[in-house]
């Protein structure tokens, strides 16, 4: 009965025009019905036909109180040089940009700026392009959990660390913090999440440490509000909107990509999957607020028998209660190790699944890992039980690929020279993909899904 209300209601609006931009904020959303009556409505309504009627649904769809959709978010980094070779450092030099594209108007959008450190930490400063690597980017690594995106590694100035505590960006409440100091600040090291734990392992500092090498540190984010099997249950959150207390019908559908044959909805997925590696948005935002809290710290794990995984910026992959990482990028030969979190050990990585691992990869949900052979151009999954990769689709696009990331059905690839980012879903039969275009004037420098930004104005 709701549902076809709301569907009536909508007909409604745009038949008769009911609310025009000039009065938007004036209008309520349904004629008649107070608002917090007409959003029950209006929630099991599809995002994309809300964003499609008027600009108080607009506004609605992005406010605080709406159920979340699943954005991209990348760093951005500019793609003309300094016409002054000389002033090459200085032009890319702290020049990143932060952005989310949102799948429901198809724009990208500028995250607000970071704030300055807290004292005595240096000003932030992000050295991405340098003369002596002239053929590569300098890595930024960062990893999406709890609904965040945290910045945890980087090369600042003079080739030191640039990160000594994370930056966290939290799209709930459209701002950032910081989170707790690290004993060793590193860059080149592996980064990856299990749950809601942050694990940082290997890496250089501003120089070589074999100590820090072997070292792996893990951080656990949330540890007051972690979603437990049982669901919504276990969440704190006494907010009436909470995204775990409620539902979206519309939003939890396996067919949106058939109903809305256009690219933005191939992102759209509830946010709300009642899951063990979940934490409720409500409750992550509040405890980010919480600067210091008790548990926000840093601590010592087994570490890696040599140091061999602090030659590159290494992704380590959360799996079924694992982390997973490989020592070199791309085709070549290679080492694999897997860190089982539940007991503090490292063990070799299956034969097959080390000699499928031939590109940048990332796990749906911590449950379905995915690869890119980035010299065939294929996405594929590992198959556990036969210890293989089964192909998933083939695009051109996907040669060179260089970053991923999975989540509410899609895989999406950002292709080679962080030009274009190929979004398959993964859900339907059989796999279909759209490409998205990147900002003009921009190459990705990485890419995450996450909830949509709130406006909170």
């Amino acid at each position: 009965m709701k549902n076809s209300t709301a569907v009536v209601a909508v007909a409604a609006a745009k038949r008769h025009k009911i609310l025009q931009h000039d009065h938007d904020d004036q209008q309520s959303l349904i004629p008649g019905l107070p608002d917090h009556i007409a959003q029950e409505f209006l929630n099991s309504v599809h995002p994309f036909t809300l964003f499609s009627v008027c600009h108080s649904w607009r506004k609605l769809i992005h406010s605080p109180s709406f159920l979340p959709y699943l954005c991209l978010y990348s760093l951005l980094l500019p793609t003309k040089p300094s016409k002054d070779v000389s002033e090459t450092l200085a032009t890319f030099t702290n020049s990143v940009e932060f952005a989310c594209f949102d799948p429901i108007s198809s724009k990208w959008m500028l995250l607000p700026p970071p704030p300055p450190p807290p004292p005595p930490d240096p000003p932030l400063r992000l050295l991405v392009k340098h003369p002596s690597f002239i053929s590569r980017n300098m890595p930024i690594q960062t990893v999406s959990v709890s609904g965040k995106l945290i910045l945890l590694a980087a090369t600042a100035d003079h080739f030191l660390p640039a990160f000594p505590r994370p930056l966290i960006f939290s799209p709930r409440m459209k701002s950032w913090s910081y989170g707790p100091s690290l004993a060793n600040p590193r860059r080149w090291c592996a980064a990856g999440v299990s749950g809601s734990m942050v694990y940082v392992a290997s890496g250089v500092g501003s120089h070589y440490n074999p100590e820090v090498a072997r070292s792996v540190v893990k951080w656990d984010l949330n540890e007051s509000s972690i979603i437990g099997p049982n669901g919504a249950h276990d969440c704190q959150c006494k907010q009436k909107q909470c995204c775990l207390h409620h539902s979206h019908p519309i939003l939890q559908s396996q067919t949106i990509f058939e109903e809305f044959n256009v690219h933005p909805s191939i992102f759209l997925k509830s946010s709300s999957n009642r899951d063990s590696n979940y934490t409720c948005v409500c409750c992550a935002n509040n405890n980010n607020q919480k600067e210091g809290k008790s548990g926000w710290k840093w601590e010592e794990m087994s570490g890696l028998k040599d140091g061999k995984f602090s030659r590159e910026a290494i992704e380590a992959i959360g799996w079924r209660g694992k982390l997973c990482m490989v020592n070199v990028k791309g085709d070549a030969a290679k080492q694999g190790i897997i860190y089982n979190v539940g007991s503090d050990t490292w063990q070799e990585m299956p034969e097959g699944m080390l000699a499928g691992w031939r590109g940048p990869a990332a796990a749906m949900e911590e449950e379905t890992l995915y690869t890119v052979d980035e010299s065939k151009g294929a996405l594929r999954r590992y198959d556990e039980e036969r210890d293989i990769w089964v192909e998933v689709i083939e695009h051109e696009m996907l040669k060179g690929a260089e970053y991923v990331a999975a989540a509410g059905g899609r895989v999406c690839i950002v292709g080679r020279g962080g030009s274009g980012i190929v979004v398959v879903d993964v859900v339907a039969e059989p796999p279909r993909s759209v490409v998205v275009d990147t900002p003009v004037g921009f190459q990705v420098l990485n890419i995450h899904i996450l909830p949509r930004m709130s406006q909170l104005d």
